[in-house]
């Protein structure tokens, strides 16, 4: 090195190309399981609302002793028709309700984030018993997990 000149510092293209494949390859393992993570999470949500909805319907029937209407004969409507309540849904609640009876169901929005997800649509009625609609998973893949 010449007298008066600073040795100049940084990084050669090997070193940074290096770099590049690490953060790369970190990515690519790390990206399924984060997308996993977030479906899992927009699952558990939905049950949660479905779980909700069904309470409202059966302390409704604690009061009118029926499902599909109030105590003063109006019919019901849900307080929560979406999963998650604000935001973009990813699910949508409906029910169908008799006198006796009712189906909760939790649907993947069509061309939505959940839209294809192998849980398929989550059904639950006045009996407790949990299902699956549309799904490629087992139940207990999809509602204990």
């Amino acid at each position: 090195m010449k007298a008066g000149k600073k040795a100049q510092g940084g990084f050669t293209l090997i070193e940074l190309m290096v770099v590049v494949t690490i953060i790369v390859i970190l990515a690519t393992i790390a990206l399924p399981g984060y997308q996993d993570y977030v479906r899992r999470a927009a699952r558990a949500e939905a049950k949660t609302t479905l779980l909700e909805d069904a309470q409202f319907l059966e302390r409704n029937f604690t009061e009118a002793n029926r499902y599909d209407k109030d105590a003063a004969g109006a019919a019901i409507a849900l307080p929560i028709t979406q999963s998650p309540r604000t935001g973009t849904a990813k699910y949508t609640i409906t029910a169908v309700a008799t006198a006796t009876t009712y189906a909760l169901t939790a649907a993947p929005v069509s061309g939505g984030t959940m839209a294809g997800d192998a849980c398929g649509a989550f059904t639950l009625n006045q009996l407790g018993q949990k299902g699956l609609s549309g799904a490629s998973q087992s139940m207990d893949a999809c509602w204990n997990k």
